[in-house]
């Protein structure tokens, strides 16, 4: 097999120092949907989650059938209260924080009814650390939410107490609601740092 684009042939070390490597990009198209699921091929390609010490995951979103909501997002298909979360979030008036150590997913993106404006969405950028190391994985978020003149700003940190690697990612709402045509989730991977 051939080595990448970002290993360079004549060194055989990567060309970037702190290389993000396109994984896949969901958009949802037609039909709003259920579920947006990332999974690693686990093949030993150059796209093999297995190689990468972080994942960063970039969302834009709408609901598409109601009231605003909240989009959750399950690791290896584990629902169980399995998941810790802290959060602060202010919408401009007031400043909230929120946390539980029993959540059943990762919260990561609260989204507009699909009764606002057709280009208003939410968008988040969440950092999934240590993929596959033996601990305990954490994950960092920060989220935008604009609601056409109501909306806030989050910081979001997530544990998912499980010591295994992280080998696929679920995106589903809160509520039961699906996921707008147009919403669009950018995986990409984070190689460890080779060079200085």
């Amino acid at each position: 097999m051939a080595d990448p684009a970002y290993i360079d042939p004549a060194t055989n070390v990567l060309t970037d120092g702190e290389a993000w490597i396109g994984l896949a990009t969901t958009t949802v198209v037609g039909a709003a949907t259920a579920t947006v699921t990332f999974t690693s091929p686990n093949d030993g390609s150059s796209t093999d989650w297995s190689q990468f010490m972080d994942l960063v995951l970039i969302s834009y979103g709408r609901n598409g059938d109601g009231a605003a909501s909240v989009m959750k997002m399950a690791l290896n298909n584990d629902t169980g209260a399995n998941y810790a979360l802290q959060q602060l979030y202010g919408d401009g008036a007031s400043v909230t924080g929120s946390s539980t150590t029993t959540g059943t997913y990762l919260d990561f993106l609260w989204y507009p009814p699909s009764a606002t404006a057709a280009n208003v969405t939410a968008c988040s950028i969440i950092t999934l650390l240590d993929i596959n190391s033996g601990k305990y994985k954490s994950s960092t978020g920060q989220v935008a939410n604009d609601m056409d003149g109501s909306g806030y700003v989050a910081l979001v940190a997530n544990a998912w107490e499980n010591q295994g690697p992280i080998t696929e990612i679920d995106l589903t709402d809160y509520s039961g609601d699906n996921i707008a045509a147009g919403s669009m989730f950018s995986l990409f991977g984070v190689l460890p740092r080779m060079v200085a």
